[in-house]
Formats: structure tokens, C-alpha cells, sequence
């Protein structure tokens, strides 16, 4: 009774989830009372007691509803147990039924004997199923999750014209198993931690073992192994706690939903980062020209990956300094406007009563809103409020005089080109740097979009992703692989990874920086 008084007491303080390494007894009916006491008597816990066939032998099964495959322990747990004939000629004595039943009679794949009362709750609440047999203070425990699933679907945030049509889901045994169709090699590796003080979460860290170098992973274990939160719901948590740099607007790891785009990451020497509950899996190390990057570029002949890439240099230059370019011409240097440009400029804003940079922050702050707006609405209107409230708001604001017709243009180019960024990351971090630039180049024009670009490329160079220097290979210089940065050559031509990562197996059959 005294393990059972110091589990009510403790769970009367609500510390259900310390570590219990208390010993289990050898009687059942204390062991299930001691494990409900833990547990705080859910409804959800089921608990079936019976007897061994042939045998006076007491036995129970505990596991939580909907956690756990029923189908699946009724026909390789119960059956056995309660249908074998062999049981019978078994002796009676506890001890060998309880062997005998780990090496003949029970069929199910994964079953481990545990003591103690942590083992136990840990077990049961990660979806397996608790076997107790009275006499005897250790149990087995089964593995037997089968809770509802999302079935494998195309990724929502990553949608191609050409390429793979499946994305991760939240299962991260399905994800896994996903990664190894991609690469069947035996060096593939996955090294499991535990997050989250009470959830206590799957944590799956990936790597090919002779291609990465062995320091990344080092760094990215010890980093892992800092983490200390009751629970993280998402890779968002894991990536702001283990980041480099959180002042940064620049995503320093790359998020995906696409398996495809994970395999080819590991094959370049980096490292994937598996979170049980969400289908977002983490890529480290990450550069500037990772981002810029989509899987669709390798898989179309390289001339068009090659436009593709070219074409998303501009848009991420558009995307961040057109607003303020327009704003620094007309406000300070109307004489580099060519003459019949600036005077239709001047016709367009006459009867406008804001100045150009209060003009564009308004027109952007506005941008900014209907996109927030078309992300959180319903799927079917969502796309719609985006498209029809920006024209709309736009004409009226136009015929109102509030603002000009140029200005329009001008702030929906600039949303066109972060819309073709291929990482959302990427252009929120553009978006953000946008008004900043738009704050200088409203006190300094053209001097202090300059200013702005220069201490961009300053924070650049000196941000570093898992020890990588998020500059790379445009500096520290690699111009080996400028092969695959601003242009897409032939595949033909990637024999070796990318020299920036220092891989140990440097030869490669084909590049893959998806």
C-alpha cells in the first residue's frame, strides 16, 4: 500500500509526469491500482483481466483507448494466450510461463519486459499495451500503436508542376519510411531523442554516416540535448531553440514537407530533423542559395531550371527594394527618371495628398493584411478575398485620389515577386527587411537603400547556420559550386557534393540540392 499512498499524494500535486522509477510489485491488482493512481484514473484506460489457459495463473492487459490497435492485440496477444494448447504443458511456476510466453507464445513483433513504474507509463501513453501476470513484478510491454492517421496526400505548401506527388503527414514512423524509399543505403542513420519534459515526443535525427561531416552532427546531438520545454508541438520549436542566431529575419534551417527534397539534402551531407506530430521536417545546414532553390529546377531539362533560378534572383530583388526605389526616385532624385516617365509620375499623383513613402507604406501595410487575411479564410474563398480585395481596395483607393495609379503597380509587382519565392521562410524574412529598406530610402533615398544593402550583406555574412556560414558559396567562395547557385548546369556535370559541406565521400553520381 505504500506505493500506492505516495502515487495518490503525488498525484494529488499534480506531478504526474516525474519520473517514477519505482520498482513494480509482484501483485497484480496493486500494480493496475498503482498504474491508474499514476495516470490519474482516465476513462480512457482499459484494463482486461483473465487467466492463462489451463492455468489458475492471473493475467491482465492495460492500454489507453484509441491509442492502440485492438484488433491487433485481440489476435496476437489474447488469443494466444487464452486459445494455446501448449499452454497446458507448461509447469506451474510463474517465472517459466512468463518466459514461455516471450519466446513461443506471444506473436507480436515488438515486445520488451520492463520493472519499473516509468517504463510502464511511458509504454502506455506513447500507444502500447501493458501485459501483467500476477506473481511477478515485471510486465511486458507491447507495441501495438494504431491511433487515425492522415493518409500520405500531396504537400500543401510545396505544390509542383513536375515532380513526386506525396509529402510527410504527421506520423513520424511513416515519414521515416518515406526517407528510406528514397535512400536504400545501409549508411542511412536515425538516431532517436526524447523532447518535451511532459510530452516527451519522438525526435528523429537523419544523416547518411560517410557523407556528412561528423562535426555537424556532433553539433546538432549537443544542441538537441539543450532543450528544455514541456512539449513542442512543432519543428517551428526545435528550429527557434537550436537556431544560431534568433535576432535574425533569415531562416536558418529549411523547413519541408517533401521526402524527395529531404533525400537529396542528406546526399549533399546535411541533416534532417524529424518531429513526431507534424509533417515539417528541418534541413541543416542552410544557405541563402538553398532558399532560392526548388526540387522542379532538377527535374526539367537544365535550360528551364536555369531561367526558373534567374528569374527568382529578380524576384527576391524586386520583392525587397522596388517599393523603395520608386519611393527614392520620385521623392529625391526625379532627375534620373527618364523625362517622359517623371512626367506621367507627376500626372498620376497629382490630387494625392501623401508624400511618396507614406503612400507606400500604407499600399504595403494594406498587401501585407489581405494576404493575412487570404491565409486564414477557408480554402475555397481565401484565394478569392486576396485577388478581389486587392483590386478592389486598390481602384478605390485610385479613384479616390488617395493614391496613384503607379503606386498600385509598383505594390503589386512587389507581391508578385515574393509570391514566386519558393520558400515561404524566405519571403517572410524579405517582406519583413522591405519596410526597413522603405524607412530609409524614405529619409535617405537612394543613400539609404545602399545603406540597407550593405548591412543586409554585413548580417549575411556573418549569420551561420549549425556552424556553416550562411554566406556560402558566395563567401567564403566556392566557385566550384556556382555550378548550381545562380545558373542550373547540366546534371551531367555534378560529380562531386558541395565543397562548402565538407562531406566526407565527396564523389557524387548526381547532384540533388533540392
Amino acid at each position: 500500500m505504500r506505493w500506492r499512498s505516495f502515487l495518490q499524494r503525488n498525484n494529488t500535486k499534480n506531478n504526474q509526469a516525474e519520473n517514477f522509477s519505482i520498482e513494480l510489485v509482484k501483485d497484480l491488482n496493486e500494480n493496475i491500482k498503482n498504474l491508474e493512481n499514476l495516470l490519474g484514473k482516465p476513462d480512457d484506460l482499459v484494463v482486461r483481466k483473465f487467466r492463462v489457459r489451463g492455468t489458475n495463473h492471473r493475467c491482465a492487459i492495460a492500454y489507453i483507448e484509441g491509442l492502440v490497435d485492438t484488433q491487433y492485440i485481440r489476435n496476437q496477444v489474447m488469443s494466444h494466450i487464452q486459445l494455446d494448447e501448449d499452454l497446458n504443458q507448461i509447469p506451474d511456476q510463474k517465472q517459466a510461463l512468463f518466459e514461455t510466453l516471450y519466446e513461443e507464445i506471444m506473436s507480436a513483433t515488438a515486445v520488451k519486459k520492463k520493472k519499473t513504474l516509468d517504463d510502464l507509463s511511458k509504454g502506455i501513453l506513447s500507444g502500447s499495451t501493458i501485459f501483467y501476470l500476477d506473481g511477478l513484478a515485471e510486465v511486458f510491454v507491447i507495441s501495438s500503436q494504431g491511433w487515425e492517421k492522415r493518409q500520405i496526400q500531396e504537400p500543401v505548401s510545396e505544390t509542383l508542376i513536375r515532380g513526386p506527388r506525396e509529402g510527410f503527414v504527421e506520423n513520424i514512423r511513416t515519414n521515416i519510411v518515406l526517407i528510406r524509399r528514397y535512400i536504400q543505403d545501409p549508411n542511412l542513420r536515425f538516431e532517436t531523442h526524447k523532447v518535451g519534459r511532459r510530452s516527451k515526443k519522438n525526435l528523429v535525427v537523419s544523416y547518411v554516416d560517410g557523407v556528412i561531416h561528423p562535426d555537424i552532427v556532433q553539433e546538432v546531438n549537443r544542441r538537441l540535448q539543450t532543450i528544455d520545454m514541456d512539449d513542442a508541438p512543432e519543428t517551428g520549436f526545435i528550429e527557434q531553440w537550436i537556431e544560431d542566431s534568433f535576432l535574425s529575419p533569415f531562416p536558418q534551417m529549411m523547413n519541408t514537407e517533401r521526402p524527395d527534397k529531404v533525400a537529396a539534402s542528406l546526399l549533399q551531407g546535411k541533416v534532417a530533423i524529424l518531429l513526431d506530430g507534424t509533417p515539417f521536417v528541418l534541413i541543416a545546414p542552410t544557405t541563402l542559395g538553398n532558399s532560392l532553390q526548388s526540387p522542379e529546377d532538377y527535374y526539367e531539362r537544365w535550360t528551364v531550371g536555369s531561367l526558373l533560378r534567374v528569374l527568382r534572383y529578380i524576384a527576391a530583388f524586386i520583392a525587397v527594394f522596388l517599393p523603395a526605389v520608386y519611393v527614392a526616385l520620385v521623392s529625391f532624385h526625379p532627375g534620373m527618371i527618364p523625362s517622359d516617365l517623371a512626367f506621367s509620375i507627376a500626372a498620376s499623383r497629382e490630387g494625392v495628398p501623401f508624400t511618396p513613402f507614406v503612400e507606400a507604406l500604407l499600399m504595403s501595410g494594406t498587401m501585407e493584411l489581405l494576404r493575412e487575411a487570404g491565409a486564414r479564410l477557408p480554402k475555397t474563398i481565401g484565394q478569392t478575398i486576396g485577388i478581389v480585395g486587392g483590386l478592389v481596395i486598390g481602384d478605390a483607393a485610385v479613384r479616390a485620389g488617395v493614391v496613384s495609379p503607379i503606386m498600385v503597380i509598383v505594390v503589386a509587382l512587389n507581391a508578385i515577386a515574393s509570391f514566386s519565392l519558393p520558400a515561404y521562410s524566405i519571403a517572410i524574412a524579405f517582406r519583413i527587411i522591405l519596410f526597413g529598406i522603405l524607412i530609409l530610402s524614405g529619409i535617405l533615398g537612394l543613400y539609404g537603400i545602399i545603406l540597407g544593402y550593405i548591412m543586409i550583406n554585413i548580417h549575411i555574412v556573418n549569420l551561420k547556420s549549425i556552424g556553416v556560414p550562411y554566406s556560402t558559396p558566395y563567401a567564403p567562395t566556392f566557385y566550384r559550386d556556382w555550378m548550381d547557385l545562380f545558373v542550373r548546369l547540366p546534371i551531367t556535370v555534378f560529380t562531386k557534393r558541395p565543397k562548402y559541406m565538407k562531406p566526407m565521400d565527396k564523389s557524387s553520381a548526381n547532384k540533388g540540392d533540392h
